[in-house]
Order: structure tokens, then sequence, then C-alpha cells
């Protein structure tokens, strides 16, 4: 079946790793990298193209700088709702300097919302504390899914015996803020698209449909390299068991140089309003003469399309669709 329904494109100017999830009270919920890196947003609408005009919620402020933990380059928050209760994985710094390993130094981190409604109140949100992984490293865009009464954390992160920026891993949780098992290493940078400028998979995303698992990531720079992978595996399989996925070899999604529409990634999925067609949701950026590093370019904005699926059951994201202007 082809893709039918379309959205304005871009739907939400310099919004970088966008995530939209459709709750049961018929919201849509939008959570998303601001460009100063300084707090967490949310907006909501009850359609997809409202979110472009929903009024944004502060609901998190990043610690005073200096502070230490916390306190610089808030990244990348995703918003869920596991056990009836809301949560936004991040990632945030003590400082913006580089660590020995000449990357950030971000760690994982968790709040959590007990109330109905997650745009109440800033102080309805409580921070739950940092996200501890074996290795005390580089870590980011933490996704959460779960899967006969499990609940999977997948996850990047640097390990410095391993070529490259970040590799993705998977592990179950206890709680929502805690992981249960030992963390399980799915992919590492390796092909060519994935180690432009810079060896990265990063932005992990999970789609459960046809009957398998398709975990989406990007790969590169951020710049128009930047590139979106797979990992399939079937529902049945161990998903902690790395033998469990395949990856591909081959980016699923790429820039659309004709139309200017370069290095879209950080994606996530949610569904059409009518619930009969899965959408992905990504940034892009509309020009390549970036100016100093990339990610201090507030340009990345956050797009969304509608996708089908091929006769063995594999998502056919195409190409970024046009700009369109309201």
């Amino acid at each position: 079946m082809q893709p039918s329904i379309s959205y304005p494109n871009p739907l939400i100017i310099q919004r970088a790793d966008p995530y939209i999830y459709k709750h049961t009270d018929g919201y849509y919920y939008f959570s998303a990298s601001v460009p100063s890196y300084n707090r967490i947003e949310l907006r909501r609408s009850k359609t997809i193209a409202g979110l472009a005009h929903a009024l944004p919620r502060t609901i998190w402020r990043k610690h005073a700088s200096g502070s230490g933990e916390q306190s610089e380059l808030i990244w990348a928050p995703e918003i869920h709702f596991i056990n009836d209760k809301w949560y936004i994985y991040y990632a945030a710094a003590s400082t913006t300097d580089f660590d020995q390993n000449g990357m950030f130094q971000h760690r994982m981190y968790v709040i959590e919302c007990d109330k109905p409604d997650p745009m109440r109140n800033e102080d309805d949100w409580v921070e739950k504390g940092r996200i501890k992984t074996p290795m005390d490293s580089f870590s980011l865009d933490a996704t959460t899914f779960e899967h006969d009464d499990k609940l999977y954390y997948v996850w990047a992160q640097k390990d410095p015996d391993i070529f490259g920026n970040t590799n993705l891993y998977i592990s179950e949780m206890e709680n929502p803020w805690t992981l249960k098992t030992n963390p399980v290493l799915l992919s590492k940078p390796e092909y060519s698209w994935e180690t432009q400028i810079f060896a990265v998979n990063e932005g992990p995303a999970v789609l459960h449909r046809n009957g398998k698992f398709f975990l989406t990531y990007s790969g590169s720079a951020t710049d128009e390299n930047y590139c979106i992978g797979m990992l399939v595996s079937d529902e049945n399989a161990d998903l902690l068991d790395e033998k469990s996925w395949h990856k591909l070899d081959h980016p699923v999604f790429t820039s659309n140089t004709k139309d200017n529409l370069l290095g879209p990634g950080h994606n996530s999925f949610t569904v059409s309003e009518d619930g009969t067609e899965d959408l992905l949701v990504y940034h892009i950026r509309n020009y390549s003469d970036i100016k100093g590093d990339p990610l201090y370019d507030p340009n990345r904005h956050t797009m969304v399309q509608s996708f089908s699926y091929d006769d063995n059951g594999y998502p056919q994201f195409g190409q970024p669709e046009h700009f369109t202007v309201n």
C-alpha cells in the first residue's frame, strides 16, 4: 500500500531530534531539542499539523551553569508513557568541554510525572536521576519500548575500545530509570555511510510491525552526510541476543539533494490521525554551507511523512519530501 497522507513540511522549524507520541487521550505530544539546549519543552495537539502552532510549555530547565550534572547541553528529550506515568529521557552534560576522547561529556537522565496531564505544572516533574550503565562514558539518545511484559532500553554510547564515537546498545529495564541486564552491543559504525567525518550510530527508534522489530538509527556527522540505517529482528527472537538482529548494509533514508533536503536523521515513529498509516518523524537542514560547528547551527527542522511497506513487510521510507509553505 502506498502512503496517501501528507503533512506540511517543515512541520516545526528549528526543532531537532523530534519525537511525537500519540496518547490514548487523543493528543499528539511533541518533544525535541531546542536550539539553546537549556530546557525541555512539550507541546500537544489533536492533529499533527496543529503541533506547528501549539504553544510550547517548558516542563524542566537545566541546572545552573557550573553546578554539576545536567547544567549544560540538554539534548534529545523523548516523552514516553509507562505504567500509567509519564517519563522523559534526555541527555545532559556538566560542561561544554570535551573529555579525553575528544567528545562531549553527556550522560543519560530521566524525569517522571505521575499526573494525567504532563503539561499542567513544571513542578509535577520529578528527577529520577541518571540512568547508569557499566561504562561511565559519553552516552545519549535513549529510547524505550515494551514487549511481552518487558521494558527495553536502547541507547548510544562511546566504548573507548571500539573505533568511532558511539555504538548502539540494548538492555532490559528493572524500572523506567534502572537497567536490569548487562548492555548488549547491537551495532557499531562500520560502513562508509556511517563514518563520514564522524563514525556514529545514534538516535535509535523502534517500530514493531509485521511480526518484526525495526530499529532505525542515524549515522555520520550531523551535516548533509547524516542518514538513517536499520536493524531488523523477528518479534519472537531473544531481543537481548545480538544474533537476533540483522543489520542492513545500506542506509534506508538519505538526503534529497535535488530538493536540498539534507541530512535526514534522528527519527521517531508515530501514526496518522485515523490510525491507518505509519509516519516517519525526522529532522533535516535545507542548506549545506554551515558556518562553524553544525551542532550549533539552529536550522534543523522537524519533518513528518507517511511511508509504506514492501512485500516482505519492511518499511519503505522513500526520500525526504518537498518543503511546503503554509
